[in-house]
């Protein structure tokens, strides 16, 4: 009979968790309007499926080989949005397995999961971006760390530098999880880790995964450093550290006691007494983000495991109580209700129109304010969504004709317009721009005698540049009312009067010596 139950209880979680999982995926791909397009960020990532290496400007490479992945399987949206999709699956699967190897019970399990499925990564797994592997990574680090101080098998080191490495691969924000960790560690009795010879092998083997990114930067003059730089003077000199703590407790709103009991039982619960550097670790790690004065949602990779940790001593306490069935239902339906408000607001699930109708709502919950610190009149990441495609079409169309008396260059303002037009386009265009990755990815096998320039703020381009062609024009701009690229202007040039090919490397040449 014992084993039975064990049986049935185990193919009873074994349902539930895939009752999550199936969830996940169809609450993912209903999550935006048909009226949205890709991100900016994601043609990028997209485009660099076709420039294979161990490093860009402004990635490691683990992106662009799932990129690659998307490409062979047909490059369609479906699959773009299915990966982040799985991510954001594997990452309840594994506090699944957290809470398992926490002693927690299925109720834990659901607790959590209720919260990790309606929280801010329903908006973050809609999206190709490093962001939905990284979270799950910080996941699986911590996880791996569990596992070594249950079980002192060193083979939970070595796991876990694997996760580490690939981590480091995808985002090196991942380096943060670590910072907080170390000193954790030394501040407790596990500091007696640093004995163990195994750690410094497996710090090694972590190495070896990150070496050939590290040398790829080294080769090419640390862009990396070059990238930060520019990243903390455009967009992270407009973070305000208030607006990243606020952040926080709207990230997963409805797991916010359990994060609490999270951090509580981490203090004080005897059953918990060796995982006590967590708490430490996520004091430190926080400090690190506000001092840098990170983005907000650099941090969510942290909090998944702290949902573990609350939901197994919530249930534990609820056990011990007479109320205690009925207040388990009102945690998981206070989690819903949490999220239905803010599934109506922080989701592109809501047309352009609806959300200029309702800009109070959006206003209040600061999500119209941009990278430049100033509102506006959709989220950003949703006016990103907007225009690609009419930018390509417009492209295409005058490609057609200017390539009929020659070779003709893509010029773009922004790795966004070079990356749309590149997916979108009909024709097989190969935009490219002086931004992001594809300063690297010009074409000089071909003589250029026609430039089709894509800016976002026209001035006097068109009196600048006309001089060096024979003819000249204003062909189109984009128009989409809502598109953050609103007013990019689509600039017509041909039948050079000098080298194209010449006066491009040269200003290719200059930007690469500002690095």
């Amino acid at each position: 009979m014992f084993y039975y139950n064990i049986r049935t209880t185990m193919k009873k979680s074994g349902i539930i968790l895939f009752l999550f999982i199936l969830a996940k995926f169809i609450l993912q791909f209903t999550a935006i309007n048909p009226e949205y397009e890709l991100q900016r960020d994601e043609y990028l990532h997209l485009d660099q499926a076709n420039h294979l290496a161990w490093g860009y400007l402004s990635v490691p490479p683990v992106t662009s080989w799932i990129a690659f992945l998307i490409k062979i399987l047909g490059n369609s949206v479906f699959w773009v949005k299915f990966f982040p999709a799985l991510f954001g699956a594997l990452t309840i699967v594994v506090v699944w397995k957290m809470i398992e190897e926490l002693g927690g019970n299925l109720y834990a399990q659901i607790l959590a999961s209720t919260g990790i499925l309606l929280s801010v990564l329903l908006r973050l797994n809609t999206l190709f971006q490093p962001n939905s592997l990284e979270v799950l990574l910080w996941t699986l680090v911590y996880f791996s760390l569990i596992k070594y101080l249950n079980s002192e098998k060193v083979k939970w080191l070595y796991i876990g530098a694997v996760f580490f490495g690939i981590g480091f691969l995808n985002k090196y924000n991942i380096v943060f999880s670590l910072l907080g960790i170390i000193p954790a560690l030394l501040l407790t009795r596990q500091r007696k880790i640093f004995l163990q010879k195994h750690l410094y092998f497996a710090a090694l083997l972590s190495l070896v995964f990150i070496l050939p990114n590290m040398i790829w930067q080294y080769l090419h003059h640390f862009p990396m450093i070059h990238h930060m730089k520019e990243l903390s003077e455009r967009q992270l000199a407009n973070v305000n550290r208030f607006d990243f703590l606020k952040s926080q407790i709207l990230f997963f709103l409805g797991s916010v006691l359990v994060i609490f009991s999270g951090f509580y039982a981490l203090l004080v619960y005897k059953r918990f007494e060796k995982f006590r550097f967590f708490l430490w670790a996520y004091l430190f790690t926080m400090i690190l983000f506000l001092l840098f004065k990170a983005k907000d949602y650099y941090a969510i990779g942290i909090y998944p495991t702290y949902i573990a940790f609350g939901a197994v001593f919530i249930s534990d306490f609820l056990d011990r109580i007479k109320p205690g069935k009925i207040l388990k239902v009102v945690f998981i339906v206070m989690a819903v209700m949490c999220f239905i408000p803010i599934y109506g607001v922080a989701l592109p699930n809501k047309s352009p129109r609806y959300i200029l109708s309702h800009q109070d709502m959006y206003r209040n919950l600061g999500m119209l304010r941009w990278e430049d610190g100033k509102d506006h009149q959709l989220p950003q990441d949703f006016a990103d969504m907007l225009g690609w495609k009419e930018l390509a079409e417009k492209t295409d169309r005058l490609y057609t004709e200017l390539s009929k008396s020659g070779n003709t260059l893509v010029l773009c303002d922004n790795y966004g317009q070079a990356g749309a037009i590149n997916y979108y386009s009909v024709k097989g265009i190969k935009a490219v721009s002086f931004n992001a990755d594809y300063i690297n990815w010009f074409d000089f096998s071909k003589t250029y005698t026609n430039l089709i320039r894509i800016k976002e703020s026209p001035e006097d381009e068109l009196k600048k540049t006309a001089t060096v062609f024979k003819y000249s024009k204003i062909s189109d701009s984009i128009v989409n009312p809502f598109a953050r690229e609103k007013g990019t202007v689509i600039f017509s040039f041909e039948g050079a009067k000098i080298d194209i090919n010449k006066r491009v490397q040269s200003e290719i040449e200059e930007i690469k010596a500002g690095y």
